[in-house]
């Protein structure tokens, strides 16, 4: 899947809270939000892409997951976080080379309907339902990966409220996976990341470095190791330097980089430190400021705001060269919240938004519930204004030929519902805490979920209005 990952640890966080959020870029997929009860959660999981039928443990924890609404090609949960309060996103699909797949191949079935290995379709459902911490979805997806392999490449994030950790398949079967630092925050464009390892640690207490048992001898049998400098290179050893990925994937790196590090690197000009086709921006940084939801949602719906490559400029000179950040066919992008403040009950927030980033908004809504408002839960494949998915869609699609007229309309929406949504977490958090109830919880799902649909519906009246008035068969008595 065509994504863009950022997670950001705690103390690089405004609030403290473990932050990891994804744009889902699949190709226009109808998607929703719901909640997987232990009931409805399968005794046995069977793929559709790889044909895999995989027996689960008997207890299952509840948890969210934004589904494909059209069910041909598998689940695709996307992201969720469970009843223990540990999120997963699932998955940013990476790269390669040659050396690792002529020694670890990708499993691939031979004969029609042959099981073959788990991928992006399967991983949530597989994970999320039955880890308890952030490490314990590392070891479990790690197990599986040696146990079954994966047909494709792919960066799986997990948080709680102490650690975030990324794993990234090695070929078939391998894997490798880092704490992310609590002051850091990571940037992930379709592109194997990780760049530093600590392979002693690795091998010994695994205090921020987990990897597949059998790493060192793979890296050594099939000669992996092209580093120069005797420092361990995951990205050099195992990822790719394509000519496009330096227009595919390091541009939304270096944009991501420079928007939360400005001052540390010189980004623009002759003598910049990386430019949009470097293949070492770093993996992760410490940024130089607190960063927010509002700026974890800025920076994946962006679109080179600001340099010559944004699409939407008259006067850039390198408009649209760059694949962008916020794209088109976005299914869902979730902020997936982890707080450390607050009671266990409301310490995860899902912010959900749908569509194209570029022209959406985001709504907070509580995971410790068992089920979400209609207004995000029941997208079906037919167009209805009535639901989150198709109002978000409709709005990008009719206010994108028409930017410079409805980015203003856009940026009020964006605004009203994410300073009320911010308004309704403060208010239901301090009504949870006094009354313990978790009735609330829906209650305040709901509200939001109103609030949501009231601004989206304001929105949508005013782009088709805009877009209306732009028609090409207009005309007045007056334009004679």
């Amino acid at each position: 899947m065509a994504c863009t990952t950022i997670l950001v640890g705690k103390k690089a966080s405004y609030d403290n809270s473990t932050m990891i959020a994804r744009n889902d870029d699949g190709f226009f997929d109808e998607k929703k939000l719901i909640v997987v009860n232990p009931k409805d959660q399968p005794q046995k999981y069977k793929s559709k892409i790889g044909k895999l039928e995989i027996e689960l443990p008997s207890n299952p924890l509840r948890y969210t997951s934004t589904p494909s609404v059209n069910p041909k090609k598998g689940i695709w949960a996307a992201n969720g976080i469970n009843e223990a309060n540990v999120a997963m996103t699932a998955t940013e699909t990476i790269t390669s080379n040659h050396r690792v797949l002529g020694a670890d191949p990708y499993v691939i079935g031979k004969k029609k309907n042959e099981p073959w290995g788990i991928g992006e379709e399967d991983l949530v459902v597989l994970v999320l339902p039955y880890i308890k911490t952030a490490r314990e979805g590392v070891i479990r997806l790690g197990q599986l990966l040696e146990k079954y392999g994966t047909y494709e490449p792919n960066g799986i994030a997990f948080a709680d409220e102490n650690e975030i950790w990324w794993l990234e398949t090695i070929g078939g079967h391998h894997f490798i996976a880092r704490r992310v630092k609590d002051d850091e925050y990571v940037i992930m464009p379709n592109q194997f990341g990780i760049d530093t390892f600590d392979l002693e640690d690795a091998f010994s207490k695994q205090e921020e470095n987990i990897c597949s048992p059998d790493l060192k001898e793979f890296i050594s049998k099939y000669h992996l190791d092209g580093n120069n400098d005797n420092k361990f290179n995951p990205r050099l050893i195992f990822g790719s330097h394509s000519d496009q990925d330096h227009v595919y994937n390091t541009p939304r790196a270096w944009f991501m980089a420079r928007y939360f590090n400005p001052r540390t690197y010189k980004w623009d000009g002759e003598n910049a430190d990386f430019t949009p086709e470097s293949d070492d921006i770093p993996w992760s940084l410490k940024p130089e400021r607190k960063i927010g939801v509002d700026e974890v949602k800025y920076i994946l719906s962006s679109y080179y705001q600001g340099t010559p490559y944004n699409p939407y400029s008259k006067t850039a000179q390198k408009s649209g060269i760059y694949r962008s950040i916020g794209i088109n066919r976005t299914g869902v992008m979730a902020i997936l919240q982890i707080r450390d403040y607050v009671p266990n009950e409301i310490k995860a927030l899902e912010w959900i938004c749908f569509g194209p980033n570029s022209f959406n908004t985001v709504l907070p809504l509580y995971t410790n519930v068992n089920k979400f408002p209609s207004y995000v839960s029941s997208t079906t494949l037919k167009v209805d204004t009535k639901t989150f998915y198709w109002s978000s869609r409709l709005i990008a699609a009719l206010v994108d030929p028409y930017y410079g007229d409805g980015i203003q309309l856009i940026t009020r929406y964006q605004e009203a519902t994410l300073n009320k949504g911010m308004a309704l977490v403060n208010k239901f958090d301090e009504e949870f805490i006094k009354s313990k109830d978790l009735k609330v919880l829906d209650k305040a799902n709901k509200e939001i979920c109103a609030m949501g649909e009231e601004e989206t519906s304001k929105a949508l009246f005013n782009v088709l209005r805009l877009a209306s008035t732009k028609m090409k068969n207009g005309y007045n008595r007056s334009d004679n």
